[in-house]
């Protein structure tokens, strides 16, 4: 798994190389402003609503006046970080519900960037197929769904764990994972589709490659650490780095 990890890791600067040589930035650059613009008006609105869950809930539990009436700074201090461990999850699951939002409405641009890099790399012009191509989206939209039903369970399941004093603090690292995992299998999904892979085939053949799927989420969440030019340029260099991983791969 950790060979496919740094594969998927360095597919990115690939697919930078990638982009620029074959002056692909008309595809990445419209599509990322739209991406970046809901990013950041969505992730405000969340910040604000993950607040407003963990106050109803000290609130309606009474731990707040808890904390205040034993005035212990060992209680204070662990009640506050695990309400900071509850934010995160909490983002985590926001954050994948916008994903999959997203996924859904860029898939056509998705499925074409990740066939456009397969032709340039085999060498192929294939003629452009409507039936193909809509069966593509259509696939990309079932696995999204399929993928995001999956996830709320692993993201609750979490959410109920960060409530567990001092356990409950490794819970954002796995949601993390979790989420790095199911983001790289939706874009590793569109070659597995170019391949003829049916979507049970895909499944499997992704599970057994998982360091390829979580290396390329990993990348993802960390090009969101760098404002504006990050956000605009993860979502299409995530899926062209997929691609590029998976051929890497195959010469293996």
């Amino acid at each position: 798994m950790l060979k496919e990890i740094v594969i998927a890791l360095q597919s990115y600067s690939q697919a930078h190389h990638f982009i620029k040589n074959n002056k692909l930035w008309k595809w990445i650059l419209i599509p990322g402003f739209i991406y970046m613009v809901m990013f950041v008006v969505s992730m405000y609105f969340f910040g604000r609503s993950a607040t407003g869950v963990i106050e109803y809930l000290t609130e309606v539990t009474g731990l707040q006046n808890y904390v205040q009436q034993y005035q212990n700074s060992w209680i204070g201090f662990f009640f506050t970080f695990a309400g900071i461990i509850l934010w995160l999850v909490l983002m985590f699951f926001y954050f994948s519900l916008f994903k999959y939002i997203f996924l859904i409405i860029g898939s056509p641009l998705f499925a074409y960037l990740s066939e456009k890099t397969g032709m340039i790399l085999e060498g192929k012009d294939m003629p452009f197929n409507m039936k193909q191509f809509l069966k593509d989206i259509w696939r990309g939209i079932r696995l999204a769904l399929r993928n995001t039903v999956w996830q709320l369970v692993y993201i609750i399941s979490l959410l109920i764990l960060s409530l567990v004093p001092v356990i409950g603090w490794v819970s954002p690292l796995v949601a993390l994972f979790v989420e790095c995992y199911y983001l790289g299998f939706s874009m590793l999904d569109y070659s597995c589709e170019r391949q003829k892979l049916s979507p049970s085939q895909s499944i499997t053949f992704i599970s057994h490659h998982k360091g390829l799927a979580i290396g390329n989420g990993i990348v993802f969440y960390l090009m969101h650490g760098i404002p504006v030019a990050g956000w605009m340029l993860a979502p299409s260099y995530a899926v062209i780095a997929a691609t590029l991983s998976l051929y890497k791969v195959k010469e293996l």
